[in-house]
């Protein structure tokens, strides 16, 4: 396994971002929705062409000293366009941490419209057994981190025995199991899944969150969460691309676009610098859909906003309901 990207002694073989890992939730599908793919993907959305766009991204991401990639069972393809790439590039694949999630079964067959639903939500042990097999038969040995997708209160990730008892010999294999987190209730489930225990052990060790300028409401148990030891990773820095330049024009995102103004610095860059800012990050992720975004987005690791500068952004926090209201109005397209 490679170093933990949490360990702040270990000196990677390149320079590195500061603290900033590749996502591959906006490539690995035709549909998704970040605001802008109309004009961020090839034209025909085609298995080839996102496969291509994947791992030119990975390519660019892993020169510039990123280490840390994310993917999913319900991200389309991306398991797999990741598993091909690892391959092809066996240095990398030495070096990076490899994190994946179960939990959503993907369903649009690859398509954009006429979908009832993209994606089926499911924690059950079922779905775990049938889902770490697709995972392993792609990813292998490189898996190394592996999260329940998308828990909210209450779900079975939280409460099934039987669950815990798999998730546990996972772990005892040498995979941090963890979960990722939406909804306005994030910090409940934070909080919920760090007093979940098997054999007196702390099951979770790893959580992946929504935190951004719009929505910071996770970040008290997000804190917690790295005072236990877990690895944290911030997930939609930009808010879906709310916060990208093209997208940053409203009143509410006035501040992010002075202080960009002012240090010379992109709205994205900005937003993404800010996670990083937070004492508990340890991973913030880049979602970029093209290599303009991914060399604009690793900019951030050259940023690094005061505590004046922070406060100054303070004001853009929506409450948590109305945010995730908002992102669940998002198309996908």
């Amino acid at each position: 396994m490679p170093t933990d990207p949490a360990d702040p002694t270990a000196a990677p073989a390149r320079p590195q971002p500061a603290r900033l890992g590749l996502g591959t939730a906006a490539v690995g599908r035709p549909g998704y929705i970040t605001l802008g793919r109309d004009t961020d993907l090839p034209a025909e959305r085609t298995v080839d062409a996102l496969r291509r766009r994947t791992h030119d991204l990975l390519d660019a991401a892993y020169a510039a000293g990123v280490r840390y990639l994310d993917t999913a069972r319900s991200y389309g393809r991306a398991e797999e366009f990741l598993a091909q790439w690892l391959t092809e590039h066996p240095e990398a694949a030495a070096e990076v941490t490899v994190g994946s999630k179960w939990g959503y079964t993907y369903t649009a067959d690859w398509q954009t419209t006429g979908v009832g639903a993209h994606e089926v939500k499911e924690h059950s042990t079922a779905v775990f057994d049938r889902q770490i097999r697709e995972t392993r038969a792609l990813l292998g040995e490189h898996l190394d981190v592996y999260l329940v997708h998308s828990v909210v209160p209450g779900s079975p990730a939280l409460t099934d025995p039987a669950l815990h008892e798999r998730l546990a010999a996972l772990a005892a294999e040498g995979v941090r199991v963890g979960l990722s987190t939406s909804g306005p209730a994030q910090g409940d489930t934070i909080r919920e899944a760090l007093a979940v225990t098997v054999d007196g052990r702390p099951l979770f060790t790893a959580v992946q969150a929504t935190w951004n300028l719009l929505e910071t409401s996770a970040a008290p148990a997000l804190a917690e969460a790295h005072a236990a030891g877990w690895l944290v990773v911030v997930k939609e820095g930009m808010a879906n691309g709310r916060l990208a330049g093209r997208n940053a024009t409203g009143p509410d995102t006035a501040a992010l676009r002075a202080l960009a103004a002012r240090t010379g610095t992109g709205p994205d860059a900005l937003a993404l610098a800010a996670a990083a800012a937070q004492p508990w990050a340890d991973i913030v992720l880049s979602g970029a859909a093209t290599l303009d975004q991914l060399a604009s987005n690793l900019t951030a690791a050259r940023v690094h906003p005061d505590p004046q500068d922070l406060a100054a952004l303070d004001a853009m926090a929506e409450p948590a309901q109305a945010y995730w209201r908002t992102r669940s109005q998002l198309p996908w397209a």
